[in-house]
C-alpha cells in the first residue's frame, strides 16, 4: 500500500477541507529532486491530505507521545545539527508536527510525530533564538491510530534502529492489538516475518546490547543468528565473557576518539566465540525393524541435534529408537570427565 494510503487509513476520521493553492506570482522555484526534497514532498503530501490549518505552539506546551519509537533522550546537538541549522534558515520547521489536545492546561498539546523537529526548536529556543515557534498540526486520534501514524513516519528515517523499532513494535502489540503480531501486520501493511524480527531484537540481554558501538549497528537479522546460540547455557556464558571484553574495547576507542568496533566485527566475534572448531560426527537414526527415522550430529562440546524424518511409526517406536543415541551420548561424556 502506498504511503499516502496508510496515512488516509491512519487519518479517515480527519474531515477533508480544499487545499488552497497559491497565486501564480507565488509560486515556488523546484529544487532538484534529490533525497532531501523527496522526503520533502512525500511529507508535504501528508500535510496536504490531513488538511488542518497549522498553528504555531512552544516546544514547552507540549509533552511527548510515549507511544513513538524514537528515543528522546537520545536526541543531542551534535545528532540534530543539520535539522536545527536548516530550521534556523527558514525561521520554522518546513514540515508541521502533529500534536493532539490533552486535558492537562500546562502542557495542552502531546506530540504524535516531529519529535526531532520538537528538539531542535527547543534547543533553539534555549540558545538565542526564543522567537521560532514549533509549527504543528493538531489531530483528534486515538492511541492505535497515533501509534499507525507515527510509523508511517518512522520507516522514512534512517536514524531510528531497530532496537528501537522493536521495543516500539513490542509494545505496541501488547496495548492495542492483543498481543496478536498477525494482527498488527496487517494494520501495518507490513509482513509477519518482518515484524516478527524486529520485536525477537527485543530478546537479546543487555549484554549484547552493550557490545555494540551503538544501537544502530544492532540490525533485526542479527537476532536470528544469535538468539538459538545464547538458548544453551554452556554458549550463553561463553557469549557473555565475549560481549564483556567487546563493550570494553568499545568504551576504550571512545576514550581515544578511535573508530569503534564495527557492527558485523562484532557478531563475528561474539560467534567465534561459541563456535566449537573441528569436524562435527554424522550418524543416522535407526528403529526397531531396520528403517531409518532421522539422523544425529554431534559436535566436540558432545552437543546433539537430533533431525527426524516423517514417519507412520508410533511415538514409543520413535522415543524407543532415541535412547541408546541419547544414553551413548552420556557414556562418552562420562568417560572424558
Amino acid at each position: 500500500m502506498s504511503r499516502k494510503s496508510l496515512i488516509s487509513e491512519a487519518l479517515a476520521s480527519a474531515p477533508i477541507e480544499a487545499p488552497q493553492s497559491p497565486a501564480p506570482s507565488e509560486q515556488p522555484s523546484l529544487p532538484p529532486r534529490n533525497f532531501t526534497n523527496k522526503r520533502l514532498e512525500a511529507f508535504g503530501e501528508a500535510a496536504r491530505l490531513v488538511k488542518r490549518p497549522t498553528m504555531r505552539l512552544k516546544p514547552s506546551e507540549c509533552s511527548i507521545w510515549p507511544g513513538n519509537a524514537r528515543d528522546y533522550s537520545l536526541l543531542d546537538e551534535h545528532r540534530l545539527r543539520s535539522l536545527i541549522d536548516s530550521i534556523l534558515a527558514e525561521n520554522g520547521n518546513r514540515i508541521p508536527a502533529v500534536v493532539r489536545k490533552t486535558s492537562n492546561p500546562d502542557r495542552p498539546y502531546e506530540l504524535i510525530i516531529g519529535t526531532r523537529r520538537h528538539w531542535a526548536i527547543a534547543w533553539l529556543n534555549a540558545n538565542h533564538y526564543p522567537d521560532i515557534d514549533l509549527v504543528a498540526i493538531v489531530e483528534d486520534i486515538d492511541d492505535e491510530a497515533a501509534f499507525r501514524l507515527a510509523d508511517i513516519e518512522n520507516r522514512e528515517r534512517e536514524d531510528i534502529s531497530d532496537l528501537e523499532r522493536g521495543l516500539n513494535y513490542k509494545a505496541a502489540v501488547d496495548a492495542y492489538y492483543g498481543g496478536v503480531q498477525l494482527r498488527m501486520a496487517e494494520r501495518l501493511k507490513i509482513s509477519k516475518s518482518q515484524l516478527a524480527r524486529y520485536i525477537a531484537l527485543t530478546e537479546l540481554p543487555p549484554f549484547v546490547v552493550s557490545a555494540f558501538s551503538s544501537p544502530m549497528d544492532l540490525h533485526a537479522k542479527y537476532a536470528e543468528k544469535l538468539l538459538p546460540v545464547l538458548r544453551d547455557l554452556g554458549a550463553r556464558k561463553k557469549m557473555e565473557v565475549a560481549a564483556e571484553q567487546l563493550a570494553s574495547e568499545q568504551s576504550f576507542r571512545r576514550s581515544g576518539d578511535e573508530q569503534p568496533i564495527s557492527g558485523p566485527e562484532v557478531m563475528t566475534r561474539l560467534l567465534q566465540a561459541v563456535t566449537t572448531k573441528g569436524r562435527v560426527q554424522k550418524a543416522e537414526i535407526a528403529a526397531n525393524d531396520g528403517s531409518m527415522i532421522g539422523k544425529v550430529d554431534r559436535d566436540q562440546r558432545k552437543m546433539l541435534t537430533i533431525t527426524l524424518s516423517q514417519s507412520e511409526l508410533s511415538t514409543d517406536e520413535i522415543l524407543s529408537a532415541l535412547r541408546p543415541v541419547i544414553e551413548s551420548s552420556k557414556l562418552v561424556a562420562g568417560r572424558k570427565r
